[in-house]
């Protein structure tokens, strides 16, 4: 564009320049201008028209001008009016060489896509091998797919509603909303984690008796895991147990006695079945165990303790 501008300047200068020249070379001086576009006797009408047909040019580009000339010049410039045809001849070449101006293309607006944020948040913790949640906080439909299926659809989430869905080994999963897309990460199912805690002092005596640990708890087994329901919890050895309950962290809590005999000939009949389980220090131990498996991703845990008695009761 600012080269166009510089050869549309050039020609209107040129075209000043030889109506300068024309002037000089047909009127001489004592020239008005105004009086050389008005007065047929001063030059030829054809030349007349010439000149005003390119003052209404330089008129209509908002180019005002005067010229004074010499008064004491009285004779035509033969040289001046060589020049002249020399110029016009020039200015023939100039038109041909600047292009016609043209009207340069609209550029096309095109709207930017509004980005959405993520109507499920980045932050929130998805499990493999077990349900998972997620809330859409945004005004469009959020759908959930599996990277390693794009095809399949797991879940599709209506604006302001809460979904409940189902994982299994995916290490993320992508989130469509819009034209617009999220991936989120899958964290690994933990397996459970069982702690046993011993609630009594009753068998750091050297006397114990199978009586008393039959009527308290002598253990608190604590079960700990992000999905708790899919656990299938058994039990193994002379026990019993109450529970599960659940703790202020969700996590599954059982109270473990033990459980031999009612009575102290139901004792003295275990004592002859099991009377190797007696230690060198007189004292009798019995073991039990608790075996935990995530039905869902097939973790399996197993734990245990044991019991010590001396006799059946005092």
């Amino acid at each position: 564009m600012l080269h166009k501008n510089r050869d549309s300047k050039f020609i209107i200068y040129q075209v000043l320049y030889i109506f300068v020249i024309t002037v000089l070379a047909l009127k001489g001086a004592n020239l008005d201008l105004r009086r050389v576009a008005l007065e047929e006797n001063t030059v030829n009408k054809s030349v007349r028209d010439s000149l005003i047909a390119v003052l209404d040019s330089l008129y209509a580009l908002g180019i005002d001008f005067s010229i004074k000339i010499d008064p004491n010049v009285v004779v035509q410039n033969e040289k001046m009016k060589e020049q002249l045809a020399a110029l016009n001849k020039k200015l023939e070449t100039l038109k041909d060489y600047v292009p016609p101006s043209k009207e340069e293309p609209k550029k096309e607006i095109v709207e930017e896509q509004t980005l959405l944020q993520s109507p499920v948040s980045v932050k929130q913790t998805f499990i493999q091998n077990t349900w998972n949640t997620a809330t859409n906080t945004g005004s469009v439909p959020a759908t959930i797919i599996d990277p390693a299926n794009p095809n399949v659809v797991i879940a599709t989430i209506a604006p302001g509603q809460e979904k409940k869905f189902d994982l299994t080994n995916q290490t993320e999963i992508i989130i469509k909303f819009g034209t617009q897309e999220d991936r989120i990460k899958v964290l690994p199912n933990k397996p459970p984690e069982v702690k046993i805690e011993r609630v009594t002092t009753k068998m750091n005596s050297s006397d114990i008796y199978v009586q008393e640990l039959q009527r308290i708890s002598v253990f608190k087994v604590t079960i700990i895991d992000q999905r708790p329901d899919q656990l299938k919890v058994t039990w193994m050895g002379p026990i019993s147990v109450t529970g599960p309950i659940k703790d202020s962290n969700g996590n599954l809590v059982y109270n473990v006695s033990l459980k031999i005999a009612s009575t102290e000939s139901a004792f003295d009949n275990w004592l002859d079945k099991n009377g190797n389980l007696r230690e060198p220090d007189g004292r009798y131990k019995v073991n039990f165990f608790c075996t935990v498996i995530d039905e869902r991703s097939k973790d399996r845990v197993q734990v245990g303790d044991s019991f010590f008695f001396t006799d059946f009761s005092k």
